[in-house]
């Protein structure tokens, strides 16, 4: 379903990358009334937990790996509540969800954040040019953006009238394609070359 932005990131396994994606591109940017929003990094958790600390004691901590896994479809519940909370998650390599909740303290890195984009841009941004992970971002809007390299590689945009507004992969430079409801925009890569 996300070709496109999974050619942009191939250190990681697809199917994982992919669910991940499609489960927070899903989830409406609202809980209880209030926007909503969360950062997820993707793989080369023990460098992404070395460069972070938990801002409350980690409320999945101690529950099975199964109950963690991003293809569990009653962790997307969870997820959703605990997204309210400060702080992101962190997703090892294999698609478990190790820690939420977490403050990402990477140095600030030279990361291109286009403008607009707030703190949880930045810290993914930041957080996937210090390690190997992928940063995957849910704005309050709902769109969904992912970093790699400390990149912008990817933005999901849910709905077709947020596109002027909400959108940073703009014009020649970015690759459109229609999935069902959701807008996803890419780099073009052939144009920037």
């Amino acid at each position: 379903m996300f070709e496109s932005i999974l050619c942009q990131v191939t250190d990681h396994d697809p199917e994982i990358l992919e669910s991940l994606i499609g489960s927070q591109s899903r989830l409406p940017g609202r809980s209880r009334g209030k926007a909503g929003g969360t950062l997820f990094t993707l793989g080369d958790e023990n460098a992404v937990l070395a460069r972070s600390r938990p801002l409350i004691l980690d409320p999945l901590l101690g529950h099975p790996e199964a109950s963690r896994h991003v293809t569990n479809l009653n962790l997307r519940g969870t997820i959703k509540e605990l997204a309210q909370l400060d702080g992101g998650f962190v997703v090892s390599r294999e698609g478990i969800v190790l820690s939420a909740c977490c403050y990402l303290d990477a140095v600030a890195a030279q990361v291109d954040v286009p403008l607009g984009l707030g703190s949880r841009h930045i810290a993914a941004a930041n957080m996937s040019a210090v390690t190997k992970a992928v940063g995957i971002v849910v704005s309050e809007s709902s769109v969904v953006r992912i970093f790699c390299h400390g990149q912008l590689v990817g933005e999901i945009i849910p709905e077709v009238w947020m596109m002027d507004s909400a959108t940073h992969l703009r014009g020649t430079t970015a690759k459109t394609e229609q999935v069902g409801e959701l807008t996803i925009l890419t780099p073009n890569l052939r144009q920037a070359s």
